[in-house]
């Protein structure tokens, strides 16, 4: 039985009808029903000068009925349609031709007849509506027919009190049906019943008044002079489209205004926000029952949906007339936009036109909100990207630094914490091997490990191609037992690193080969309130270079090496303002001697920084930094500068000796450098032969090919080469046979043990017989003592350099000491034992 009804309900357009709509129509059709039946039972009066038989007018009102809904205006108000007709005209006439009584049955004929026909050329299908508005009209020509009998009672059709009752009487029509209308908007639309009455009146109360003086003009028409019906036809159709133009202008008016506004709220930051406003400016813009919006996108379609005031969920909101647009800009589709206009008979072209321009401008909203959310999107992962590695989803060095200094102060100053710093080892050759794939797939899986060793407030990040940092508390790490002891937190850190190379070191798959990651950790501990994260990173670098250089797994951060590390940096800039000045640069001249007579054999220039802030620095303090950066041509070039401009001057006072210079291992191997030494001897005029290159015994096995050609270019121009240090490495003998020497020096650490130790005499002895046998030079350093110098003389060394003869001194003074020791030297010496006796 339930299923019956609900049948039936929607059959009939009642399901689509708010409950207390329902009721109301329920009471109207039985007041009206009871209005027919009780005007049915009363007698036919008979008057005087009707112009029509009772039958004749009964029939006559009921075609001016049907004819004045056929004539009559249909609008738009909000989501329904009103009606606008020619009924208080109707009214006013059947009442002069029809009798009162058989009125309202007169009206329920007609304008049923009329609707039907409607419902039939319009498609509408809404019987409960249909019922709902004859069964209103019904009532209202009944309360009019009663007004106007009671007023006019049985005066005769001609009498001056008819117009006035008849007037009345439309204005009692006007009321009911008036009043029925707000009262069933603003029940089914849940609206402000003075703005839905303003509305209704404006649209009726100007056709009603004229209907009014139509009928009555028909009425004297129709009594005085039948022929003047005639001239109505014209005057009524004129006042028709007189009447429908303003109602169509009012109409548009408000459809544009609510346009304009409507469309300002469309735009949008999402597409569901510009959806929504779309869905709601196009129920007010048009008075919809209904509208659904269908986006495409390039993941699918999404629909947006939204009912009318007091309609959602109701099934007849669908019932009406759809006018479908689909959207485009820029000639591609963006979806469909569809508005239920609540009745069949409403869309014609200006609101099909009015939907399209409105669609319009939601497709641009629409394509506007897609292109702001894409930009959204686009900062949103240029933003993650720029706090995240790309390739293990970590969190890269900004970020560490940007998450782990707020930690840091988020915790009490003094609570240490660490940071690990860790490098995989052989990474280069990982890539080699695998490709770059394969290295990527590397890092992603040792990624993953740290993240799944990390525990809770600690940070883990990637922050270069194969480095990867940990940040912790170090307290994280300890037991109950450290936190009551409370020792060093080093060993803890220590400790966790250890594990982490553990866990790191377990074999991975990567690429299809079976692989181990080895790392190398430096470890930096700093309590919270004392560094931030750059710092703590700065210092694990340190740790990691230095475990590297011993050769171990793990290092820590000593602050001693820190502040080498640092003064390294400071001597290179400082460095090259020394080059700008000229008296930084400087050379410390040292003489070599005839061991017999002690006159000069050649002089060796050792070089000195005189630094503004810190001082004489020796060479063992600047030169590695300098050996290893981009300023070794110029310091150079610097050096053999002062070099042979010290040798003019000794030459220029009469002593012929050569000066030596010694020469790093990175010069030997650059091809250009034969060309800049004899650039130097070209600048200062001076002979190829007085200039001797030192170079060191490691040196010398050092890429052979490249210093024996560079060797081999430098003796042809005429400049010596000295191999100092002699003795001290692993080849000595393998390389003055090698490469031709012109000098060999035999380190001082085997002069200084000559005397104690026979090994040492015997290789002394060595390399003076070696040197008789080769015809090279042999020069002993570092002789202090007069006993050095017996011994020397006793094994045949022939020439020596030390603080015994001459200490190194500036250039301004060598040229003093030069001449003394030449002037001193005896011309006939006899050679001295060991025992001091001549």
């Amino acid at each position: 039985m339930k299923a019956v009804r609900e049948s039936w309900n929607t059959a009939t357009g009642a399901m689509g009808r708010p409950r207390p709509v329902r009721i109301l129509t329920a009471v109207v059709v039985i007041a009206a029903a009871a209005a027919v039946i009780l005007g049915a039972l009363e007698p036919v009066p008979v008057a005087d000068g009707r112009p029509l038989s009772p039958i004749t007018g009964i029939c006559v009102a009921a075609v001016l009925s049907a004819i004045a809904q056929l004539a009559g205006l249909r609008f738009r108000l909000g989501p329904d349609a009103v009606s606008v007709s020619w009924a208080e005209a109707a009214v006013v006439v059947g009442f002069v031709v029809a009798p009162a009584g058989w009125l309202p049955a007169a009206t329920l004929a007609g304008t049923g007849a009329a609707w039907l026909l409607l419902a039939w050329l319009t498609g509408l299908r809404n019987v409960a509506e249909i019922v709902h508005l004859v069964a209103s009209m019904t009532l209202g020509v009944a309360g009019a027919a009663l007004v106007t009998s009671l007023l006019a009672g049985d005066v005769p059709v001609h009498s001056a009190r008819l117009p006035l009752a008849l007037a009345a009487g439309a204005g009692t029509y006007l009321l009911i049906t008036f009043g029925l209308v707000v009262l069933t908007l603003m029940l089914h639309r849940d609206a402000h019943p003075g703005q839905i009455a303003a509305r209704v009146l404006y649209a009726k109360l100007p056709m009603s008044i004229g209907n009014v003086i139509v009928g009555v003009l028909a009425v004297y028409a129709l009594i005085r002079e039948p022929l003047w019906l005639l001239a109505f036809g014209p005057v009524l159709w004129l006042l028709h489209r007189t009447y429908r133009f303003h109602l169509r202008a009012a109409e548009e008016r408000r459809m544009w205004e609510a346009f304009a506004a409507a469309t300002a709220r469309l735009p949008g930051a999402s597409e569901a926000e510009v959806a929504r406003a779309g869905l709601r400016g196009a129920l007010e813009v048009f008075g919809a029952s209904r509208a659904e919006l269908e986006v495409h996108t390039g993941h699918g379609r999404r629909r947006y949906a939204q009912d009318g005031p007091g309609l959602e969920g109701d099934v007849g909101t669908r019932s009406g007339a759809a006018v479908t647009r689909t959207m485009v800009v820029a000639g591609r589709p963006l979806g469909e936009l569809t508005v239920w206009l609540g009745d069949a008979g409403l869309p014609g072209p200006r609101d099909e036109a009015a939907i399209a321009a409105f669609g319009e401008a939601l497709a641009g909203a629409l394509h506007d909100a897609a292109a702001h959310q894409r930009i959204s999107e686009l900062d949103a992962r240029a933003a993650h990207d720029r706090l995240h590695d790309p390739l293990t989803g970590l969190i890269n060095r900004v970020a560490l630094a940007g998450e782990g200094d707020p930690l840091l102060r988020s915790l009490e100053r003094d609570r240490q914490v660490a940071l690990l710093l860790l490098d995989i080892v052989g990474f280069r050759q990982v890539n080699s091997t695998l490709g770059h794939g394969g290295g990527d797939e590397v890092l992603r899986l040792a990624a993953g490990r740290l993240t799944a060793l990390t525990g809770p407030g600690e940070l883990v990040a990637r922050i270069g191609d194969d480095e990867f940092a940990l940040l912790l508390p170090v307290t994280a790490l300890a037991d109950p037992a450290w936190q009551q002891t409370r020792p060093s937190p080093l060993p803890v850190a220590l400790r966790r690193a250890r594990e982490l190379v553990e866990q790191l070191r377990l074999p991975i798959e990567a690429a299809g080969v079976r692989l181990s990651v080895e790392v190398t950790v430096g470890v930096a501990v700093a309590a919270a309130g004392e560094a931030e994260v750059a710092e703590l990173l700065r210092r694990a670098s340190i740790a990691v270079d230095r475990a590297k250089e011993l050769g171990v797994t793990v290092g820590t951060y000593d602050s001693g090496q820190d502040a080498s590390s640092t003064d390294q940096l400071a001597l290179l800039a400082d460095l090259q303002d020394a080059f700008a000045a000229d008296d930084q640069i400087m050379l410390h001249l040292q003489p070599a001697v005839d061991l017999v007579t002690a006159a000069p054999t050649g002089v060796e220039a050792l070089v000195r920084w005189r630094h503004p802030r810190r001082g004489y620095l020796s060479p063992a303090e600047f030169l590695p930094a300098v050996e290893r950066s981009e300023l070794l041509i110029p310091f150079t070039r610097r050096v053999l500068d002062l070099a042979l401009a010290s040798a003019a001057d000794w030459t220029a006072a009469g002593i012929d000796v050569p000066v030596s210079v010694n020469v790093s291992a990175r010069s030997l191997t650059d091809p250009t450098f034969p060309a800049q030494v004899t650039e130097a001897l070209r600048r200062h005029r001076t002979p190829a032969s007085r200039l001797v290159l030192e170079i060191t015994e490691s040196v010398a096995i050092s890429e052979q090919e490249i210093v024996d050609e560079v060797l081999a270019r430098v003796r042809t121009s005429g400049v010596q080469v000295s191999l100092d240090d002699f003795g001290t490495g692993f080849s000595s003998l393998s390389s003055v046979t090698r490469m031709p020497v012109d000098e060999i020096k035999i380190d001082r650490s085997f002069v200084d043990e000559m005397i104690d130790s026979a090994a040492a005499g015997a290789v002394v002895r060595a390399a003076v017989e070696l040197g008789v046998r080769l015809g090279v030079r042999v020069v002993a350093e570092g002789i202090e003592t007069i006993e050095q110098r017996a011994a020397l003389i006793a094994l045949g060394c022939p020439s020596a350099q030390g603080y015994h003869f001459c200490k190194p001194m500036p250039a301004d003074k060598i040229v003093q000491a030069l001449t003394q020791l030449a002037r001193s030297a005896p011309p006939n010496v006899t050679q001295l034992r060991t025992d001091d006796t001549a």
